[in-house]
């Protein structure tokens, strides 16, 4: 089903998919809404941050879209947007900094107009990047970090999440050194939950329904009661 256009900037978080534009630092960010069935649905909303844009990534990446699938079948309710110079957000790249304020914006939407829901932050490589540096800052409820960027943006000068947190890494990954993840990961004092995925790639290829059913299954206990 397609999302139904709404005008930019709701007063309210849309009760159908929808697509919008919400007003960022550098211009309108392109967004996209959906929701978790009823009844059943969480108390919590989760945005979901796409790939570097310089490599082609926008919020309809394929692992994107699959995370996102994961985390509405699990009850919570979804928020996609592309950062600054993608498809029709306003703006150009600016490596992870201005993203950050993008996402920044975003949150502070959705606080706005669901004062009351925990606040899930989700991303894939980039986009896991930049959730993992903002996650403190943002009060994030929950962390979901797919093939996290380790060694292609600093990890290690920011305040590292301690809410629940979730990291899924291919074990063949061709983009982002599998091993300089698990490396990282060790040296944490709270280490997140590490899902590792055998013979499995940067792009998930051929096992996107295996990232689906594995994300479900680790958040399961993490997530917000019911929605009243």
């Amino acid at each position: 089903m397609n999302p139904t256009a709404l005008p930019d900037d709701p007063a309210s978080f849309p009760d159908q998919a929808a697509s919008f534009a919400l007003a960022g630092p550098a211009g309108k960010l392109e967004t996209l809404t959906d929701l978790a069935e009823r009844p059943g649905a969480r108390a919590g909303t989760a945005v979901v941050c796409h790939p570097n844009p310089v490599q082609g990534g926008t919020m309809h990446n394929k692992v994107v879209t699959m995370l996102e699938r994961a985390l509405r079948e699990s009850g919570l309710d979804t928020l996609r947007f592309n950062f600054r110079g993608t498809g029709a957000s306003a703006g150009s790249y600016d490596d992870g900094d201005g993203e950050s304020e993008d996402l920044a914006a975003v949150v502070a939407w959705l606080r706005r107009v669901r004062p009351g829901d925990a606040l899930w932050l989700a991303g894939f490589s980039f986009g896991s990047y930049v959730t993992i540096r903002n996650a403190v800052r943002l009060e994030a409820d929950a962390l979901v970090s797919i093939a996290p960027p380790v060694g292609r943006w600093s990890m290690t000068d920011d305040v590292l999440p301690t809410c629940p947190w979730l990291v899924v890494m291919g074990e063949a990954d061709e983009v982002v050194e599998p091993q300089a993840v698990f490396d990282w990961i060790d040296g944490m004092d709270q280490p997140p939950e590490l899902i590792r995925m055998p013979e499995t790639g940067h792009f998930f290829h051929r096992r996107l329904m295996d990232l689906r059913g594995a994300v479900k299954h680790a958040i399961a206990d993490w997530l917000p009661p019911l929605r009243d």
